[in-house]
């Protein structure tokens, strides 16, 4: 990023190693044409500018011979050389230091805006939101915080029509959505760029690999935006899609390369395993048990996981049973409690299996809370609309829906950090403000509806729109260039 000062002087400040290299983000100033006399020194030392008896010098001076005026002349210009040059390197100098500390003021105006004052939230974008240190010492770029940017010409990476793997469920245009301006919104963070999407080199880094999406529906979207961006590179013949109950496969067969998805939306075993009938009266987890599910993801090379959307509260007085022991053994013991405690146990399970298993060249992402649109009154909509017939995101940079939680994703950030200890690091997505402002690009009433509908529905077509998941191309899209950009560039 250059920054000009004056027509001397070049700035270069970095602000995001993401986007540069080290020659490229340089930690020093540039300067250019020191060597001619600033207008402000020459001014100062013009005969129109002397005093009287300064003329009366000046004019004496300059009727003395005409080798003593020359040597007169060249002393003078000399000196007034070296005090223009310093004059202008102090002024320079002044100037450098005035840009850049303007430069981290309104760095760190534009995180805190974008933070809100939420205690949790703040905390987001600081120490769990990409701020680590990198291998130079340097801060990361945040990817989170920035702004959409409506963009009809390299928006969106890839048609849903010709994408014969999407899913129906968030397949908008082919269940009747034809307004698809919600496709041309890029994410654009502050003081950076994503980096851009190349299908092939994605699938080289996958080449002989194995990645597993582990979780519920959110996450599901998301492993069906991932194959929408890399299948249309691959030839007719060479990929492929197949079920095995929870499990769904791609395989790209010229790289060797596997993307699946697992259905378990609670980590450990529960009632709600099934991945087609999972809506039960009240949820259990059984607290010791998550082996069964281990079992398919346990040879991953990189796993995604996200589990938030079945852990919130449907109604005020929703929790989670909890299941110790078997019926096998005569000893099963059931408890009950708050759902973001069941939360934790799941996590703390699953933190004991990775320590227990996993190599330390597996790399684990855990993908931050999705936010629903439920409510159109937190943006001031009508209420009996939720999000339908939305058409454009909020603008407003820190918008913070009612629903959305980022004490959970805090809690997962604590109970996962012990396991730098070990060697193993669970990097973090974090997606939930950016996708916060995103009321437009949920499917509403344009989705497969895997039940039929009932005459009070369609006459309320509120009442059954989707404002959970995301249509694609769209939202998840981004979420995946945040995960393509660790898998690439770290």
């Amino acid at each position: 990023m250059t920054m000009k000062v004056s027509p001397r002087v070049s700035v270069h400040v970095c602000l995001c190693n993401t986007r540069h290299g080290k020659e490229g983000c340089p930690q020093y100033i540039k300067r250019e044409g020191l060597t001619h006399l600033s207008t402000t020194a020459a001014a100062a030392y013009s005969p129109h500018k002397m005093k009287p008896e300064q003329q009366g010098a000046h004019a004496k001076m300059s009727t003395s011979s005409p080798l003593v005026g020359l040597r007169a002349v060249v002393s003078f210009l000399f000196g007034l050389f070296i005090l223009a040059s310093t004059a202008s390197l102090l002024m320079d100098r002044g100037r450098e230091s005035q840009v850049q500390l303007a430069v981290e003021h309104r760095h760190l105006e534009v995180r805190i805006a974008a933070a809100g004052n939420q205690e949790s939230q703040v905390r987001w974008t600081g120490e769990l939101m990409g701020e680590a240190a990198s291998g130079s010492g340097e801060k990361e770029c945040d990817l989170s915080v920035g702004r959409w940017v409506y963009d009809n010409t390299s928006q969106p990476l890839y048609s849903g029509r010709n994408c014969s793997f999407i899913l129906d469920e968030v397949a908008c245009e082919k269940y009747g959505q034809n307004d698809t301006k919600y496709q041309h919104w890029r994410w654009q963070p502050d003081g950076c760029d994503l980096q851009r999407f190349n299908a092939t080199k994605l699938l080289e880094k996958l080449r002989n690999k194995r990645m597993v999406f582990v979780g519920d529906s959110i996450n599901r979207n998301q492993w069906s935006s991932l194959v929408c961006m890399v299948e249309s590179s691959i030839p007719e013949g060479l990929k492929m899609r197949e079920y095995n109950g929870s499990l769904i496969s791609f395989k790209a067969f010229e790289y060797n390369a596997t993307i699946d998805f697992y259905w378990s939306p609670l980590i450990l075993e529960s009632n709600s395993d099934n991945p087609i009938i999972h809506r039960v009266e009240y949820r259990i987890i059984r607290a010791e048990k998550i082996e069964k599910h281990a079992s398919a993801w346990s040879n991953a090379d990189i796993l995604v996981f996200n589990s938030y959307l079945w852990w919130r509260k449907q109604r005020e007085d929703m929790r989670m049973k909890v299941m110790y022991g078997t019926f096998e053994d005569g000893d099963a013991k059931l408890d009950e409690v708050e759902m973001v405690e069941g939360f934790e146990i799941a996590l703390k399970k699953l933190t004991g299996w990775l320590e227990a298993n996993i190599a330390n060249k597996t790399k684990i992402y855990f993908a931050g809370s999705s936010p629903t649109h439920t409510w159109a009154s937190d943006w001031g909509g009508d209420d009996s609309n939720k999000c339908l017939n939305e058409t454009e995101p909020i603008p407003d940079a820190g918008y913070k829906g009612a629903t959305t939680d980022y004490s959970m994703m805090d809690k997962a950030g604590k109970i996962f950090r012990p396991l730098e200890k070990k060697g193993i690091h669970v990097q973090i997505l974090n997606f939930t403000q950016l996708s916060d402002n995103r009321i437009d690009a949920h499917p509403t009433i344009f989705r497969r509806q895997f039940a039929p509908l009932t005459t009070e529905q369609i006459a309320n077509p509120s009442s059954y729109a989707d404002c959970t998941h995301w249509c694609l191309p769209g939202v998840p899209d981004v979420w995946n260039l945040f995960l393509y950009s660790y898998l690439v560039q770290k």
